[in-house]
Parts: structure tokens; C-alpha cells; sequence
């Protein structure tokens, strides 16, 4: 008997411990541009009432950054709280073996008793195996198209396999993570609600694009639609927490995987035919975007609040980093962790005002070419060979470069910078040289160089219609030369606007010096992305002689879009026809 109550006791006790701790939240939005928050002022068409709301009742953290200017690394670092290039994910292309190893914020949760849930993008593996890094439930949509899920719209339990697209990902996503508040109001939770937006394909419904009527790009409208459904999904879950007493009991984080991509020019394409193109959102007045260490590409959107706990109605100065919600996650919820597994800080004694001194005395990143610093006000910048050095209190655009006035602080900051670096896996300032469309990003924004030629400026029809991503095309004696960018990864040529009715034969006649895989990948008249369903396979042998394929694309729709994959490297091609059946 004594026995049983020591055990009832014991079960008691450490409920009442876990329930003493707070609910985290951490809404992580993607190629999010820093100046698209309303309360921020600079953008007027912008309209965010309820993050606007939240920013009010906490903290806006006006120097907060990611952990680098892409998707996979970014989230790689949000995860784990530690830095990735520590486990050799540097960027989209990166292995994540090292990630696989790593101990995530989820799994420190969930061993703390925490309830875990995953909503929306990923990126950091299969979606299916979420589960293995630290998450009990997952609904995992971010598009149109089915994905995976163990919890059903309405937060109940279901067997982890595909589940059909039925509302607009943006929505879902806030509705699923609303039920989960619902179910778990009597203890803490750890939601990550992860919205594919504004990233492309801009796939806003009407009724979002609505609200921005008037004259502008149809890819501002469609961006700022995204970021509408965004910020009623966090009205959702503002709401809801408060229905159930629980905004005193919840730390929340509201930040932007990187900075929005522009492309330079800001291309207003149709929104069916550039998947890749610039996503409507903007990065004023930060100079830079999506794919740079300058401060377009990693300086984000980025609040944090817990009425009650963190005095509300402030604008903080201090630079921060999205390392540092693992890190605060730990300390709220009493985890031990062991010296050197995190690189962020417990930022909650410094927006409380306990601690005055900035939290970092440095924030660090590299990122493939490029790599960069940034103490107090100065920053320096590296990208191949190319070193910049700004004043951040006077030059926030980064229109200066000081290196050759203040040499000491450069050589200094270099110093400090090549010390971390070494500490990377694998270390090095840079480990790749930097790309053709880097070094004209550079050119463009950092050198005050006219704007290059915009990649869809091409004439098509020279190509046949065809555009090359990552490489260029041209016509050469009737046949289409395919040339990769050096150090670029994932070349490949596209055809978007077509209306092919189906089922349609891709026949291709070509050469490339690569052998492996190459696959024909496309869109139906519907969907709003490349599903991984469509997508056909065929073997490539790398020699001097002309190969034939013939492809089938099945289905009775329209086909509209059409990417054709090689193996890394250049190529050439004799034909590419596309054979509607009804030809």
C-alpha cells in the first residue's frame, strides 16, 4: 500500500510540475520578407491586425535573424538549436545524415512530458518519419496536393498515412493546431506550425487575394493573400488559446525562415508558369534577398510574447537569433542540457529586463560561398573573395562597404569568423566557390552594378519554348546547348503555359557527358506544384552519342507544365517534342 502512493504520488507531483510549465509555440513562415508586417509601417498595403496584435502584447525583436538564407539549413538550426554547419547542413542540397543524429527541441520536449506537434512544411526529410524527431502528432500539409498525417483536421487520432487535400494548406494548418490546443488545454504542448507562405507557388484563394484590391503586382496581391490567410491562422490560435485561459501559460515565437526571394527584378510572371520566380513579398529597406548573408536574406520577421511573463509593447534592439528558442524552450521547461548542445541563449531573462547586455556577443553564419559576422554595429560580409565591412547603426541598407577605412575591425572580425568557421563540419570560410548567379546578386546589390538580364528574358522561342533553371540555354546549329552553372546544383529546363490535353508522350533526343538518372516531372491542369507522383524515371548514359527516350505522361487532363531533369552538368538536345494524344 505504501508502495502505491509513494507511486500515485510520484505521478501526481510530476504532473503538477509539468503543468507548471509553459505551452511553446513556434510559427515559422517561409521566404517571409522582413518589411511584410503591418505593425512594422514600411510597407502600406500589407495588412496583419492579429500578428500586429500579437507583436502588442510582446515583444518585436527588430534585429532578430535566421540561421541562414534557405529553407533546409534554416530549419535544420530552428530544430536542433544548434548552428547547422556543426552537422554538415549547409544548404538545400546537404545530406541530412547529420541532422538524423541530432537531438531535436521536440524530443527534449517530449521527455519532459510536453505534447508534440508538427503542422506544415518540413523540409528536413520524409514527412512520413516526422515522428522520428520528436513529434507525437503530425499534419504535415503545405500545398494542395495529399500528404501525411496522423491527426485529422480535427486534432483526432488516425492511423500516419496520406490524407486528401480538403481546405487551403495555410488554414488547415491553423485549424489542425487549434484542435490540438483544444485537446491538450489541461497540459503543456509544443506546437510547430510551419506555413508554406508566402513561398511560391503563390496559391492564394480569391477570397484571400480579395482584401488587396487596386493596382499592383499580381504577385504582390497573391503574397500578401498568403500572408492574410497567415495571419487569420494565428488569430486562430490567439483566439483559441484564450477561450481555454492559456495566453499567460504560452511562450509564443512568430519568425521567417529567410528573407523573400526578388530575383532582382521583381518579375511580375504569371503565377502558373514561374514557380521559381520572385514570391510578392518584400525585404524593405533591408538591402539583399533569399540565398544572402546580407541582411535581406537572413533578417527576419521575428516576435516573441507571454503576456504575463514578458512585458508587453516592446521593440528590441538587441540582435537575437532563431537558435535561441530551442535554448529558451530548455530553460522555461526546467530541460538539462549539456554544455556546447545548444548555441542560442534564454532570451527570457533579457525581455523580462533582468539582464541589460546584449545576449550574444556575436551571431555567426556560413552559408555555401558565403559567410559572415556581426558584433554590435559591425557586420562583415564575405562572399568567394569578395569582403565587406558595414556600420549596421548607420547603414542598415548596407550601401557602404568601410573595409578599406576601418582595416583593423575587418582583419579583427576575420579573425573571429575563420575561429568559427574552423569549428564547422566541414570547417572553412566557404565551401564552394561562388556561382554565376551569386556573383551577379553581389554585383547587383552590394557593387551598385546594373541589374542583369532577367533569367526569363531569353528569347523562347530561340529555345523552342524551353527555359533553363540553374544553367542557360541557347540554340546552336538546331541543337539546345544546356549549360549548368559552375557550382550549381539541380539544372534543369522547363516549359510552363502549355495545355496539352492528355495522356502525353515526351519523346527526347540528347547527349550529356553524365551518366545516372534523369526524370520528366509535371503539372496537371489543378495543381498548384510538381507532385511527387509525376514524375517518370529513365536511365541516362553519359558518352558522346545521341540517346532517344520516349516518356509517357498518363492521366485524360491538361498537362501545363512540363521540367525536364539529367544529371548534373551540361547537355545537348536534338528534340524535345511533347505528343499530345489527340495529335
Amino acid at each position: 500500500m505504501k508502495r502505491f502512493l509513494f507511486v500515485f504520488y510520484s505521478i501526481l507531483c510530476g504532473l503538477a510540475q509539468a503543468a507548471d510549465k509553459p505551452n511553446i509555440i513556434v510559427i515559422y513562415t517561409d521566404d517571409h520578407g522582413f518589411a511584410d508586417l503591418g505593425i512594422r509601417g514600411v510597407e502600406k498595403d500589407v495588412k496583419t491586425p492579429h500578428l500586429d496584435a500579437l507583436a502588442r502584447s510582446g515583444v518585436i525583436a527588430n534585429n532578430g535573424y535566421s540561421t541562414a538564407p534557405q529553407c533546409v539549413p534554416s530549419r535544420g538550426g530552428l530544430m536542433t538549436g544548434k548552428f547547422q554547419g556543426r552537422f554538415n547542413l549547409d544548404n538545400n542540397g546537404s545530406a541530412l545524415d547529420g541532422f538524423n543524429k541530432e537531438t531535436t527541441i521536440a524530443t527534449r520536449l517530449q521527455n519532459a512530458g510536453y505534447t508534440t506537434a508538427q503542422f506544415g512544411k518540413w523540409h528536413l526529410g520524409p514527412q512520413s518519419e516526422i515522428t522520428k524527431h520528436g513529434f507525437k502528432h503530425v499534419y504535415s500539409q503545405h500545398g494542395q496536393q495529399k500528404f501525411p498525417a496522423n491527426i485529422t483536421l480535427e486534432g483526432k487520432d488516425r492511423p500516419m498515412g496520406d490524407m486528401p487535400s480538403k481546405v487551403y494548406h495555410v488554414d488547415g494548418c491553423a485549424k489542425a493546431a487549434a484542435s490540438i490546443i483544444e485537446r491538450y488545454k489541461e497540459q503543456p504542448f509544443f506546437l510547430y506550425i510551419a506555413f508554406r507562405a508566402p513561398h511560391t507557388p503563390l496559391d492564394a484563394p480569391q477570397s484571400y487575394k480579395d482584401r488587396f484590391p487596386g493596382a499592383m503586382p499580381e504577385r504582390r496581391r497573391a503574397a500578401l493573400g498568403m500572408l492574410a490567410a497567415v495571419d487569420d491562422g494565428v488569430g486562430l490560435v490567439t483566439s483559441t488559446l484564450k477561450k481555454n485561459g492559456l495566453s499567460e501559460k504560452t511562450l509564443i515565437f512568430f519568425i521567417g525562415d529567410n528573407g523573400a526571394p526578388l530575383k532582382i527584378h521583381k518579375t511580375d510572371s504569371p503565377l502558373e508558369g514561374d514557380a521559381g520566380g520572385w514570391d510578392g513579398s518584400l525585404n524593405t529597406p533591408l538591402n539583399g534577398e533569399k540565398g544572402m548573408l546580407a541582411e535581406g536574406g537572413m533578417h527576419v520577421p521575428f516576435l516573441i510574447a507571454w503576456p504575463g511573463t514578458i512585458p508587453g509593447g516592446q521593440t528590441y534592439e538587441h540582435s537575437v537569433s532563431a537558435l535561441d528558442v530551442a535554448a529558451t524552450a530548455a530553460a522555461m521547461s526546467d530541460i538539462s542540457v549539456k554544455p556546447g548542445d545548444l548555441d542560442g541563449v534564454n532570451l527570457v531573462p533579457y525581455l523580462k529586463g533582468e539582464i541589460t547586455t546584449p545576449p550574444h556577443e556575436a551571431l555567426m553564419w556560413r552559408w555555401m560561398a558565403q559567410s559572415a559576422i556581426h558584433e554590435g554595429n559591425w557586420k562583415l560580409l564575405r562572399g568567394g573573395e569578395r569582403e565587406y565591412l558595414y556600420d549596421l547603426a548607420t547603414d542598415l541598407e548596407e550601401r557602404h562597404n568601410l573595409a578599406s577605412q576601418h582595416p583593423d575591425i575587418a582583419a579583427r572580425l576575420r579573425t573571429k569568423l575563420t575561429t568559427w568557421c574552423a569549428e564547422l563540419n566541414p570547417p572553412g570560410l566557404a565551401l564552394d566557390p561562388m556561382s554565376p548567379v551569386w556573383n551577379d546578386y553581389f554585383d547587383f546589390y552590394l557593387e551598385g552594378k546594373p541589374a542583369p538580364k532577367p533569367e526569363a528574358e531569353p528569347n523562347a522561342s530561340a529555345t523552342r519554348g524551353w527555359l533553363a533553371r540553374g544553367g542557360s540555354l541557347i540554340e546552336k546549329d538546331g541543337v539546345l546547348v544546356l549549360t549548368a552553372d559552375k557550382g550549381g546544383k539541380g539544372t534543369f529546363i522547363t516549359r510552363s503555359q502549355l495545355k496539352l490535353p492528355g495522356p502525353v508522350t515526351a519523346k527526347l533526343i540528347f547527349k550529356t557527358a553524365a551518366s545516372g538518372q534523369g526524370a520528366i516531372a509535371w503539372r496537371m491542369d489543378g495543381d498548384k506544384d510538381f507532385l511527387p507522383e509525376n514524375r517518370a524515371p529513365f536511365e541516362v548514359k553519359g558518352n558522346d552519342d545521341w540517346q532517344t527516350r520516349e516518356v509517357q505522361i498518363p492521366g485524360k487532363g491538361r498537362v501545363i507544365h512540363v521540367r525536364v531533369h539529367l544529371p548534373p552538368g551540361s547537355a545537348e538536345f536534338r528534340t524535345i517534342e511533347l505528343q499530345p494524344a489527340s495529335r
